[in-house]
């Protein structure tokens, strides 16, 4: 069960935006992931094994939202307080966000190969402070893959390149199982344990 810690900054400024303290591991049903970005910032994501979100709950300082894979994905959104509370759904595969643990859930959901490389996948993205829901369509594209041998045993690293279908920005991202080694916007900075094998072929 990997532990660490990722720094967060702005991917255009550099400015810091704090640090995501987090767990996760396979499961019974699939992958667990849970973090902490300061005392009100919660994040815990459930994916089965086909990488569907079976459930997420976010939490800011002032809103949570709590949603799932139902007729694409659906979601509750309210305010902490108990004021305002609305509920959604959207024609996507799956959420997305700043957290880091999006990125290994949109990789584990998309499963590319060599043979299949590149695929377009519609997500809900859910940006803080406010977790106002808003669909977005992107590109994933496997570049390649590197086997390291480690004192804990091989790694796989995976090199993927996403692009935004609307902005038409693009950027890499690399993961190692079920952690998330680089990406723009994020760092690891710590980790306790090597990363888990969220597919038997890594």
């Amino acid at each position: 069960m990997p532990r660490g810690r990722y720094s967060l900054h702005d991917p255009h400024d550099g400015t810091p935006l704090g640090e995501e303290l987090f767990q996760c591991a396979p499961g019974p049903t699939g992958w667990r992931y849970v973090s902490r970005t300061g005392p009100a910032h919660a994040v815990d994501l459930t994916l089965d094994a086909l990488g569907r979100p079976l459930r997420l709950e976010l939490r800011t300082a002032d809103w949570q939202v709590r949603g799932a894979a139902l007729d694409g994905v659906t979601w509750v959104r309210q305010s902490v307080d108990g004021t305002e509370a609305e509920e959604g759904n959207a024609d996507a595969r799956a959420f997305t966000g700043v957290s880091p643990a999006f990125r290994v859930a949109t990789a584990h959901l998309l499963r590319l190969t060599p043979a299949t490389p590149t695929a377009r996948v519609r997500l809900l993205d859910l940006a803080p402070p406010v977790l106002a829901p808003r669909t977005r369509d992107e590109t994933w594209t496997l570049l390649g893959s590197e086997r390291h041998d480690t004192d804990a045993g091989q790694l796989t690293v995976e090199h993927y390149r996403v692009d935004d279908l609307e902005t038409g920005e693009r950027h890499t991202v690399h993961l190692a199982g079920d952690v998330l080694l680089a990406a723009p916007g994020v760092e690891l900075e710590e980790l306790d344990s090597p990363p888990s094998r969220l597919r038997p072929e890594e």
